[in-house]
């Protein structure tokens, strides 16, 4: 069985990944990071390696079963993954990182312009098949 000392020996060096966070990134990510529900056993799963796997997964495209070993196992990834999306954490970490990087630039945080393309709203008056898409009112005999 593994002890705290072997686990200090054999752990894996740090940034081994280019989607690796490093400890500035880190340091912004972390307190929007749930804490571990109360109640039963301890989390011994590190939610830091669990990011770095969900950015690996989404910078490489790789099938979550796909995961290197040196990461948690792919089902913890995907379960911390589907349970911060459906909570919204990942949502406001995405937020918070977008007007940290409009404000580094020296816009506002928020922006104050869209831009829509006209192929977009032409796109979307069509069905599938390319054909206009037929409005129909109801007739009068019912």
């Amino acid at each position: 069985m593994w002890t705290d000392e072997q686990r200090k020996v054999h752990k894996p060096r740090v940034g081994r990944y280019p989607s690796d966070v490093t400890d500035e990134e880190w340091a912004i990510i972390e307190p929007m990071i749930p804490p571990a529900r109360t109640g039963g056993r301890k989390r011994q799963t590190d939610v830091r390696e669990v990011f770095n796997a969900i950015r690996y997964v989404d910078r490489t495209g790789c099938q979550w079963r796909q995961l290197p070993k040196d990461f948690p196992p792919h089902t913890t990834v995907y379960n911390y993954f589907w349970e911060w999306t459906r909570y919204g954490v990942l949502d406001r970490i995405h937020q918070t990182l977008m007007e940290r990087c409009r404000e580094a630039c020296g816009r506002q945080s928020d922006p104050t312009a869209a831009i829509i393309d006209t192929q977009v709203a032409k796109a979307t008056e069509k069905d599938a098949m390319g054909r206009a898409a037929m409005t129909s009112r109801p007739s009068a005999n019912y």
